[in-house]
């Protein structure tokens, strides 16, 4: 599982692989990076490669875009959104180990809450 997340930012896939994959042109994914909805690496020859997480971003903003009709400017805020959703989850869920173990230490003793 730590290998296929350490993959997951690899960057690995030029500018065409990248555009195929997702559906689009590769000035698109250009416009996308200039607007700052994708941040690609460069390689030593400046060359853009694109992570699978990078792919799977830019299928996300494909399908705002085309499926729902959303502007890049909305696609940003969603984007901004979703990802403080994931940040706040990860938030509760290490609140919660949290609050677990300090109940499990102290077993005696329970909140008023």
């Amino acid at each position: 599982m730590t290998t296929e997340r350490s993959f997951d930012n690899e960057p690995c896939f030029v500018i065409s692989i990248a555009a195929n994959m997702v559906g689009v042109h590769a000035q698109t994914l250009r416009y996308y990076e200039r607007v700052g909805l994708v941040m690609p690496s460069r390689s030593e020859g400046k060359r853009r490669l694109y992570s699978p997480n990078d792919i799977e971003r830019l299928r996300r903003i494909k399908a705002l875009t085309d499926d729902m009709g959303v502007n890049l400017a909305g696609v940003e805020v969603v984007l901004k959104l979703m990802e403080r959703i994931i940040q706040l989850e990860k938030e509760n869920t290490q609140l919660s180990n949290k609050i677990k173990r300090l109940q499990a230490a102290s077993p005696g003793k329970r909140s008023q809450s």
